[in-house]
């Protein structure tokens, strides 16, 4: 794995300093203890570059479902998708069982925080539904928030489930105060305000992999925030699906390259790229962050602050974990 390290400009504090990564790395696809082990040792890599906080991709255990617009995935009652989502559905994570357990220990030995995208199969929905969401892990080895995505995204309906509120959380983080989304919820403006409300000002953003998604959303949301954005991708190429898996030989008939060409970067407060996209490769993007730089931005337009107007328009978010039934005994 390639380690790209952001050039510094100008001199950081060390009150305003923070160092992150972003760790661009492909699953081994459907298979959630062998993906966890790859991500233990990119959380030991970014460490051992000084990185405070550690970033991986959208639905990167097991898997993002490349599956369903490769193999006719919208056919119904289908036997052949029902033994893929079957498998899918083994491999989710649980984290009641303690799926995420040896990350945790992980984060708190090194003193590093994560922010993770799984697949999440939860129990307290019954456990054989999956959930795209998105884990942050203090770096204590406390799990901080767990964020379902609100809304699947096209062809991801057929094999995720829509999540809700709960997750919708802020984290500080030295200086700064993090908050994440996953994918497409990057473009839901009032998903967006629900961090800004909270403080945010370094706002995580995860991806199955697409430079065609990296390219000018993390941009806007830069500049709409005044605060940096971390959009961290997967890869996927043809030999990062394992011999063995389901439909192997029609999800990679059409001969693609990639089928997640990455495109992690980082934009500075201005709206500008700090680190560029990287493409095609697995790689670990470090830079080191300056708060002085938001609080310099914001003089002139500071969204949650004096550009406000709550007397004119407000948001209420409702963020209690969705259920089906509420036992009293």
């Amino acid at each position: 794995m390639d380690v790209v390290v952001a050039p510094e400009t100008g001199n950081i504090s060390d009150q305003d300093a923070l160092t992150v990564a972003l760790a661009q790395i492909a699953p081994v696809w459907l298979r959630r203890d062998e993906t966890l082990a790859k991500v233990a040792a990119s959380v030991e890599a970014a460490a051992a570059q000084g990185a405070q906080l550690v970033v991986f991709g959208e639905a990167l255990v097991p898997g993002y479902p490349f599956w369903i617009e490769r193999t006719d995935g919208a056919r119904f009652d289908d036997p052949r998708q029902k033994a893929i989502f079957a498998e899918y559905l083994d491999q989710g994570v649980v984290i009641e069982r303690g799926d995420l357990a040896g990350l945790c220990d992980l984060a708190r030995r090194h003193a590093i925080a994560i922010y993770l995208g799984v697949m999440e199969r939860a129990p307290d929905r019954g456990g054989s539904s999956l959930y795209c969401t998105l884990v942050y892990i203090d770096a204590e080895g406390r799990i901080g928030s767990v964020h379902r995505k609100l809304q699947p995204t096209y062809e991801e309906r057929l094999a995720w489930a829509p999540g809700d509120g709960h997750g919708l959380r802020v984290h500080d983080l030295h200086r700064f105060r993090v908050g994440g989304l996953n994918c497409y919820e990057n473009w839901m403006p009032l998903s967006r305000a629900a961090l800004y409300a909270q403080g945010e000002d370094l706002h995580v953003s995860v991806w199955p992999g697409g430079l065609h998604n990296t390219c000018d959303i993390p941009l806007f949301i830069a500049k709409e925030l005044r605060g940096y954005v971390l959009a961290c991708s997967s890869l996927m190429r043809p030999g990062d699906f394992p011999k063995d898996t389901p439909l192997r030989a029609e999800i990679l008939a059409d001969g693609a390259e990639f089928h997640a060409n990455g495109g992690s970067t980082i934009v500075g407060p201005d709206g500008r790229f700090v680190v560029e996209p990287v493409v095609g490769r697995e790689a670990l993007i470090v830079a080191r962050l300056d708060h002085a730089r938001v609080r310099g931005e914001r003089q002139n337009f500071d969204v949650a602050g004096h550009y406000s107007r709550p007397d004119v328009t407000r948001l209420v978010v409702d963020r209690r974990r969705r259920g089906i039934a509420e036992f009293v005994d």
